[in-house]
């Protein structure tokens, strides 16, 4: 489904004498597909682990961490992957209020893995096998387009026409007409939109939709 956007239409030329006329203006569009059935769904997945000394921290960590792989893998077969995006060790400390020296106490260390897979209804399964293998850190599920310049480049189409058709709409209204084009800046984003039905058993995850937004904004020549 296609929705444009109401628009925020700006003049962009700069003060002229009043004999003058604008050489240009400025004009943006803005159009939404929705409804995009998304075809990928990505979860943030880490394990934290404190200990006295920095190679007990890792050595748990890894452990640890080793196990919620094997786990997550297990669930995925060959539907997806798993994938390291971050490692921090570091120390702990206490003190350092009113001229107290600062004293490290312990040492954290924190692993966190990013899962992808194009089968949606493992996202539930996948918290639950994280869980159960010790992940203390879970973040998502984000639904997503492996490729989203089709629907981008669909809307990036409207979006202009609507630009165009203000601009054009402006210089109506000063008296003027349109000429030829001289910049045109495009911006977007891609949403999820929750909803749907949640699967039966574990933890409940809604699947949802994907909306594309883009927007244009065209500085046009002004013609008499």
């Amino acid at each position: 489904m296609l929705r444009t956007c109401i628009a925020v239409l700006t003049f962009a030329f700069a003060a002229f004498p009043q004999t003058q006329t604008p050489s240009s203006i400025q004009a943006s569009g803005s159009a939404t597909l929705t409804g995009i059935q998304p075809d990928q769904v990505q979860l943030s997945v880490g394990v934290i682990t404190s200990a006295k000394t920095a190679q007990d921290a890792a050595t748990q960590n890894a452990a640890q961490t080793n196990a919620v792989i094997a786990a997550l893998n297990a669930v995925l077969g060959g539907s997806g992957s798993v994938q390291t995006i971050s490692y921090t060790l570091s120390p702990q400390y206490t003190g350092g209020n009113g001229g107290t020296p600062q004293t490290i106490t312990g040492y954290t260390a924190t692993n966190t893995v990013q899962v992808t897979t194009s089968n949606l209804n493992l996202a539930g399964q996948l918290i639950d096998a994280a869980n159960t293998a010790g992940a203390n850190n879970i973040y998502g599920p984000n639904y997503s387009l492996q490729n989203s310049d089709p629907f981008r480049q669909q809307a990036l189409t409207a979006a202009t026409k609507q630009a165009l058709a203000h601009a054009a709409a402006i210089a109506a209204g000063l008296g003027m007409k349109t000429g030829a084009v001289i910049s045109a800046q495009e911006g977007g984003t891609v949403t999820p939109v929750v909803m749907g039905a949640a699967p039966s058993g574990g933890t409940p995850i809604q699947t949802g939709t994907v909306s594309v937004t883009a927007s244009v904004t065209v500085t046009v020549a002004l013609v008499q």
